[in-house]
């Protein structure tokens, strides 16, 4: 008597070769996305303030340069009327040359200068603390003050700058109240307040020029003033773009010690573009007007920049 086997039965589960369940699939590009998601989250609140503070009180001047608007009244749409008038208003004419001429005397004078200070003060030198000190605290000063402060030293009863003038022969009038002297006290002024803050940025930039390649210059024979020519200034070429972009903008832009100091005057030499706007705006409540020329500043000042950029990017050398 025979007896039959039972066929085997092949087990229940997944096949030979897989183990466990199958892996669960993400789709391409979801942890991009939800990085993109969590970094928009952190820019939001800086973009509503950079929207609310900055675009949207740009693009509401713009519309206000072409109305005919006052202080308190919306005005009326007028167009371009308001720009084409200051081609025939000899104030703005002024005030244009005025500050165009300032920016080209205290724009290379702050930069050459803050460069050789920085040059001097980055050597280990006795004193090199106070003197960097001593340099950067005008520019955290207040330039009302210093500028009241300034204004005492071209009186031309009591002043001290009068006093050392007319010693040396430089004839000084009446002080600020002298055009041909009104507008070099002013740009003394803006300099003296600039140049330490220039100083710090090149000192900056001077620290990030290779040791080893100053020495190996100097091994080669190189002497103090090739090495800084040929190999120092060069590798400075981007703090010195940007520092110069800077002092452009801070010559535009002047107003304070102007103000304090002269007035715009004598006979509006020293009056810039920033305080027609604001005579404009808050004296003759022209507010159209004011809107223009401050878009007529920006132009100039971008155009500028644009220039400078372009000219230093054509010579950059990187190291």
């Amino acid at each position: 008597m025979t007896t039959s086997t039972p066929a085997l039965q092949a087990p229940s589960g997944p096949p030979s070769g897989r183990v466990g369940a199958a892996p669960v699939r993400r789709r391409p590009g979801g942890l991009e996305r939800r990085r993109a998601r969590a970094a928009l989250g952190f820019l939001a609140p800086a973009l509503l303030v950079l929207v609310v503070f900055v675009v949207w009180p740009m693009l509401s001047s713009a519309w206000i340069s072409l109305t005919d608007a006052g202080l308190i009244n919306a005005g009326e749409f007028v167009g371009l009327e308001n720009y084409r008038d200051l081609g025939d208003d000899e104030r703005f004419h002024g005030a244009l040359v005025n500050t165009l001429v300032y920016a080209a005397v205290t724009t290379p004078v702050s930069v050459v200068l803050a460069l050789a200070l920085a040059v001097v003060l980055d050597r280990a030198i006795r004193g090199r603390e106070f003197f960097r000190t001593a340099l950067f605290l005008p520019f955290v000063a207040s330039l009302s003050i210093t500028s009241i402060a300034w204004s005492f030293l071209f009186d031309p009863q009591v002043g001290a700058v009068i006093a050392w003038l007319d010693a040396v022969g430089v004839p000084t009038g009446n002080g600020l109240r002298d055009p041909a002297l009104a507008m070099p006290a002013v740009m003394v002024v803006g300099i003296w307040r600039n140049v330490g803050f220039f100083m710090v940025m090149f000192l900056a930039g001077l620290q990030s020029v290779p040791r080893d390649v100053l020495e190996a210059a100097r091994v080669d024979g190189a002497g103090a003033w090739r090495r800084f020519w040929h190999v120092t200034l060069p590798l400075l070429s981007n703090t010195t773009m940007f520092v110069t972009i800077i002092a452009v903008i801070f010559a535009f832009q002047a107003f304070d010690q102007m103000y304090v100091m002269t007035g715009g005057g004598p006979f509006f030499r020293t009056e810039p573009l920033v305080m027609l706007v604001y005579a404009r705006g808050f004296e003759d409540y022209d507010m159209g007007s004011a809107t223009a020329i401050s878009w007529v500043l920006v132009a100039i000042v971008l155009a500028v920049s644009l220039l400078q950029l372009g000219w230093f990017r054509r010579r950059e050398v990187r190291y």
